[in-house]
């Protein structure tokens, strides 16, 4: 077995190792997720912590870590005897990405419980990771339903198995560590509320600091024991340390004045439902503990708001998580004044000089409230008010400031016609492993989903022959048969927009960003990958790559300059290409392709001409497309509706989309399809 680098060696990433040794003392805080840059220790230090965690008592022989004092009278190895048990270490288990649900909470063997109505059950991960730590790195990739049953267990304490009449239930109480990178997708805002803490995390911009890290890094390369022999006091100090914190935890003292401070935080920022209150009260606890105190203090609860409550202000995709330190401090002072007093000023160092430093803001952020109400909301200026240059130079050849996007709104559903075997999202009919069930086939690989009704009607006519003389049915396996489901599926969305000098008009330009922005914040609600190819000038580029990430492809936009010309050509020729290479990438995924246009063509010999071959290249391929008609003016070319036509698609204009009238949409996308 490899050694693990010492979690005491990690340089810096303060708030990183306090996240996960609060956890260590209290696992009731509920888990940590880490966010963050590629390249900044996040895994390493959650397989460091597992070295700290003190060693558990287990049944001897038990599949479920039955602790041998209480043991689990559920537990489907048992009933167990009390008992002294074996000493073991507490385990680190980690789930893949891509594993299955099977993988996950365990599996049934379905034809021995229908045979012999016998529980069967050969446990998965969930159990595996019972009083350890369950670790899942690149959390924001995981299939929705199994990040909910991961969220489920870790909430109620205990995974349950329902198959087909037969249920299996058993304990599952883990430390809960999630590490992803932003970039490549964020997870929705229900989800990340199930995690007690956040921490945010970036490589040092510090010269001595980035100088250290790689000489630990090349040293515990070269000799890993040794290294780690050089760090085992340091590790064995705190490894007491997180012992007598939890001996300590039970006889913290959590008064009212602090408990109002906790809820007038909560209240103050406006977090949804009461799991904030909880969790700053269990961090806050956790916290006194960790500094061995018997009391906890307003610092500890402003560190607590600093690990808790970052991640449950987000209103949207697109908002940074973060918290405002001036008005954390003032909801803090107003709580104690409200009682009657209560602690000095928090210090803004936080508890024992080793606070927690900002998480979402930054040297650069110049003071700005990022959490008020006009950060970027409805009576926020809007791009004609942003100063001179309003209207673009005649001919439109100049570049022109990018303007900001205007208020999104909310779109009906556009969706590939067909039915699709892609991943599972919320956009376009697809055959998947949940949703309704269509239909029966004889199982291809291990079974997942039992079709009861069509396996008795297989087994039935064989019961004679295979002296059957009780009451149970004699199956085989032959018999057994996978139910097929119809769900929903993810798709590749991919948006072509027109920055030319047409399209420059700030006012104009702003109501195409918000319809982007408003199409952009469906896409992530429908869990799709995004792509942003943009046009102008003399040529088309990729602004950002098809990914998960759409608040990536929102912050382009927002940067998005405009003028030039109109290589309407350029633009689905380069869309092609990205079409053509996530094909290969990802074969079982579709995409929509997404037009914003007034259609118009300029520069070269006949652009109107070649970007209607262009668009029959797309239409040739079958290639789902929606084209959102940016004309203006008294006099219509209908240019972008021609356009449509060479795609095999529909068009809409920037009004109806924004007036929320395109319910016909759907019906036109299909139709074209069928037609193709």
């Amino acid at each position: 077995m490899s050694t693990p680098y010492p979690f005491t060696a990690i340089v810096g990433q303060d708030d990183l190792r306090l996240g996960l040794l609060l956890n260590a003392v209290s696992p009731a805080v509920g888990g940590v997720l880490v966010r963050g840059e590629k390249g900044t220790a996040k895994s390493t230090a959650v397989r460091a912590l597992a070295a700290l965690m003190p060693e558990i008592a287990a049944v001897a022989g038990c599949r479920f870590s039955c602790d041998p004092g209480a043991p689990d009278p559920a537990c489907p190895d048992g009933p167990h005897e009390t008992g002294t048990g074996v000493s073991r270490p507490a385990r680190t288990v980690e789930l893949p990405v891509g594993a299955s649900e099977d993988r996950l909470v365990g599996a049934l063997d379905i034809e021995r419980a229908l045979s012999e109505g016998v529980k069967a059950f050969e446990p998965g991960l969930l159990a595996d990771a019972h009083r350890g730590i369950l670790y899942v790195d690149e959390v924001n990739l995981l299939h929705d339903h199994l990040v909910d049953l991961l969220l489920d267990a870790a909430a109620m304490g205990a995974s349950y198995v329902e198959r087909e009449g037969v249920s299996v239930r058993h304990a599952a109480r883990f430390l809960l560590v999630g590490t992803m990178n932003p970039e490549e997708g964020e997870l929705r805002p229900q989800l990340l509320d199930r995690f007690g803490l956040t921490v945010e995390v970036a490589a040092s911009r510090e010269t001595d600091l980035r100088v250290e890290v790689v000489r630990r890094r090349l040293a515990y390369d070269d000799d890993p024991a040794g290294f780690a022999a050089r760090w085992a006091d340091e590790e064995a100090a705190l490894r007491e340390r997180i012992v007598a914190a939890r001996a300590l935890l039970p006889r913290v003292v959590l008064g009212d004045g602090v408990l109002r401070q906790i809820a007038a935080t909560c209240a103050a920022f406006e977090v949804d439902g009461m799991r904030a209150d909880i969790v700053m009260a269990r961090t806050a606890t956790a916290l006194a503990a960790w500094a061995g105190r018997e009391e906890v203090v307003a610092d500890d609860v402003r560190q607590a708001a600093l690990l808790a409550l970052p991640h449950r202000r987000r209103r949207n995709p697109f908002d940074a998580p973060g918290l405002d330190e001036d008005k954390l401090d003032e909801a803090l002072q107003d709580a104690a004044d409200g009682d009657g007093g209560g602690d000095d000023d928090p210090d803004p160092d936080g508890p024992g000089g080793g606070g927690v430093p900002p998480q979402g803001g930054g040297p650069d952020d110049g003071g700005r409230d990022t959490d008020g109400p006009d950060a970027g909301g409805a009576d926020a200026p809007g791009p004609e008010q942003t100063g001179s240059g309003d209207a673009p130079p005649p001919g439109g050849g100049g570049e022109q400031q990018p303007v900001r996007a205007g208020e999104p709104f909310r779109t009906k559903m556009l969706s590939v016609p067909g039915l699709g075997e892609g991943a599972a999202g919320r956009r376009s009919r697809a055959r998947t492993e949940h949703g309704r069930t269509t239909g029966s086939r004889r199982p291809e690989g291990a079974l997942t989903k039992l079709h009861l009704a069509a396996t008795v009607q297989a087994a039935a006519p064989h019961q004679r022959a295979r002296g059957r003389s009780g009451r149970g049915l004699v199956v085989r396996r032959d018999d057994l048969r996978q139910a097929t489901r119809e769900g929903r599926e993810g798709n590749l969305v991919l948006f072509v927009v027109d920055a030319s000098g047409s399209m420059a008009a700030r006012q104009r330009m702003s109501a195409v960003k918000g319809a982007v922005m408003s199409l952009l914040l469906d896409a992530y609600q429908r869990r799709d990958k995004v792509g942003l190819v943009t046009f102008r000038g003399k040529d088309a580029e990729v602004v950002l790559p098809p990914t998960s990430s759409v608040d990536a492809a929102a912050a382009r936009l927002e940067t998005l300059p405009t003028g030039g010309r109109t290589p309407l050509a350029a633009g689905l020729l380069k869309a092609h290409d990205v079409l053509r290479v996530e094909r290969l990438r990802d074969p079982s995924r579709r995409a929509l392709l997404v037009v914003v246009t007034d259609g118009r063509a300029t520069g070269g010999v006949d652009p109107v001409a070649l970007a209607a071959r262009a668009g029959r290249l797309h239409a040739s391929e079958g290639t789902a497309s929606v084209v959102v008609d940016c004309e203006s003016g008294i006099v219509r070319l209908g240019l972008a509706a021609q356009l449509a036509r060479d795609l095999g698609g529909s068009a809409v204009t920037l009004d109806e989309l924004r007036a929320d009238s395109i319910a016909g949409l759907v019906k036109d996308i299909t139709a074209a399809g069928r037609a193709a």
